[in-house]
């Protein structure tokens, strides 16, 4: 028996749903999941070997076989790309004389590459050891490369200075916060949280649930749903526990402003879980923090220490004997599915990160089959505020159907990417204005799932749910980008996080790619772009969660608003036979075919 698997398995009690936590304590250990501990986890768990690969072999972050010394995560982005990722690619295979994706029992590096990691405004960007290491170019590369080989660690190379991890300085040493502006809402400065844990106690839990549909709040995680409406309906539904989640697995790429929040206003963030506690009668919070952040959670750990320490965490908070919540961080392990909250919950539970069936609703049985309230990050900050200012406040920022403001993450071709807060029914131009984008020619919005909008059609559009729904990101194109590489590229990532469970999705995004691929090899004609079309809202249609049914979008919107960059690489339709069709190959492949058959019959 492996005495320091045994004493994993202790820690967290031999308990089936914290599987993701003794995963990564296991990885942690031995850089991989060896499989001689696997009759242990068995016995241990009491749950079968393929249950637990079944978990291991969902996420990109943990590996079954052994891996290098180092590993190493390149950001491979659109953005990336944009910023000299080829050349930061070249160099880390040629410094550490390995190649992406070939992993070798003893050797001393391993490269991957990895979608999104939450740091568009400062790539090319990389995770060593979990160390995050920005705005890269091939002689940083090399340093870094030769500083490892020489036997310092990725910590201490990023923080030579030895800043404590659990400081706010460790943390903007390793990445920039980019905050552009402060306020209305948020990043206006601290708030006395003691004082009102007690405001909030002296009412009761509807009342503050009143409070905040009356503001208007809606979802910040991209539903938009109304943020009050969903404590009450968890409030309201039978259940011997009710959970509490925080969804902080920012994974569309584009987005940086759930990293920012937790960095620089962590504490409203907690207090917005606390105070949902409260409200719909809770005593368990789960912060679900996306691997990709990891640098960040002995920081966050210390912020919940501190609140503990001030009585707004743990047991009786605010000096009630009826009120005990506290907080745990739960680590992802790198898949963008994980951000619906069906699938967050599954994670959570130790599984494979699989959306559910709905309904039921996670309100209804979420968390271990209880009422669960699953926010965003951004939404929780809200809260806080708009429990210390007033609902009324709040309402009088945006539009009438669009309350408060919107972080957004602004990246791309622009002088000052960051974040900026803007309320809701704030312009396009006037965001490109701010940002200083000053040829721009597209922008998506929300991400590869959002819709790619032209500057000069839709730049009088507003950011607001009856306009444009914005779940934070906000990429700016200008005219010298080949925007059909960038659809290719936005199709390939949802082709990857695709979690496989449904076949309009897993198929689906593969057919749909292939089409975006021969339209850019100019063998596309026009009947294919027809077939975009009707596949794609196939797809939308019959997909059983969000990320089938967005993922058609990047062609679907580009089509419709770049209608150009389509048309210029059909070619006319000859015959009954698509211009996709290579009739030399085929017979070439059917020759070979044969030939392979009478082989077989000979012998």
């Amino acid at each position: 028996m492996n005495k320091e698997t045994q004493t994993i398995l202790q820690r967290y009690d031999s308990d089936r749903t914290r599987l993701m936590d003794i995963l990564w304590d296991i990885h942690d250990a031995f850089g991989h999941l060896p499989p001689a501990l696997l009759p242990q986890l068995e016995a241990g768990l009491n749950i079968s070997r393929n249950d637990i690969l079944e978990t291991a072999s969902f996420y990109h972050f943990f590996h079954t076989k052994p891996t290098g010394t180092h590993q190493i995560y390149l950001s491979n982005t659109v953005l990336a790309k944009m910023n000299g990722y080829q050349g930061v690619y070249e160099a880390l295979e040629s410094a550490t004389g390995s190649s992406f994706g070939v992993t070798e029992a003893g050797s001393e590096f391993s490269l991957f590459e990895t979608s999104c990691i939450g740091l568009s405004d400062q790539e090319p960007a990389m995770l060593v050891d979990k160390i995050a290491f920005t705005h890269l170019t091939p002689s940083k590369v090399h340093y870094l490369i030769e500083q490892l080989k020489q036997g310092k660690t990725a910590e201490q190379i990023a923080n030579p200075a030895g800043l404590v991890n659990t400081e706010l300085d460790y943390v903007e040493n390793q990445v920039e916060s980019n905050v552009r502006t402060r306020g209305p809402v948020f990043f206006r400065g601290k708030i006395n949280l003691p004082e009102l844990i007690k405001e909030t106690l002296d009412r009761p839990p509807e009342q503050v649930i009143s409070q905040v549909i009356d503001s208007g709040l809606r979802g910040r995680g991209g539903a938009g749903f109304s943020t009050g409406l969903k404590w009450r309906l968890c409030r309201n539904a039978p259940g011997s526990e009710k959970y509490v989640i925080c969804n902080a697995d920012e994974g569309e790429p584009g987005t940086f402003k759930d990293r920012v929040l937790l960095t620089r206003s962590p504490k409203q963030v907690f207090m917005g879980m606390v105070l949902a506690a409260y409200a719909i009668g809770s005593r368990h919070g789960i912060v679900y923090l996306r691997a990709e952040y990891h640098y960040l959670k002995a920081y966050l750990e210390a912020q919940l220490q501190q609140m503990r320490a001030q009585n707004l965490l743990g047991h009786s908070i605010g000096g009630s004997n009826d009120f005990h919540f506290d907080i745990r961080i739960q680590m992802g392990a790198g898949a963008y599915i994980c951000g619906d909250e069906s699938a967050l919950i599954e994670s959570c539970e130790g599984k494979r990160g699989t959306p559910r069936v709905k309904p039921p609703f996670p309100v209804q049985q979420g968390y271990l089959g209880q009422p669960t309230s699953v926010n965003n990050v951004e939404t929780f900050a809200a809260v806080t505020h708009i429990m210390e200012q007033g609902s009324d406040w709040f309402k009088d920022l945006g539009t009438p159907q669009s309350r408060g403001t919107r972080l957004l993450s602004v990246a791309g071709d622009c002088s000052k990417p960051g974040i900026y807060e803007v309320e809701w029914g704030t312009t396009i131009k006037r965001v490109l204005e701010k940002v200083g984008a000053y040829d721009a020619r597209a922008v998506q919005i929300s991400g590869p799932s959002g819709e790619c909008i032209s500057v000069a059609k839709d730049g009088d559009r507003q950011l607001a749910y009856e306009d444009l729904s914005c779940n934070g990101a906000f990429t700016i194109f200008n005219s010298r980008r080949d925007l059909l590489d960038i659809v290719k590229d936005f199709m390939h990532f949802f082709v990857d996080e695709s979690c496989g469970i449904c076949v309009p999705c897993r198929s689906g995004n593969v057919d749909l790619y292939r089409k975006v691929e021969l339209v850019i090899a100019g063998k596309a004609s026009r009947q294919d772009l027809e077939q975009v079309v009707k596949w794609g809202a196939l797809v939308r249609k019959t997909s059983r969660c969000g990320l089938g049914t967005t993922s058609p979008k990047p062609i679907l919107t580009t089509l419709d608003k770049f209608p150009e960059i389509y048309e210029a690489k059909l070619v006319k339709q000859k015959g009954a036979l698509l211009p996709s069709f290579d009739f030399e190959q085929s017979l070439s492949e059917h020759a070979k075919a044969v030939q392979e058959l009478q082989t077989e019959e000979q012998k």
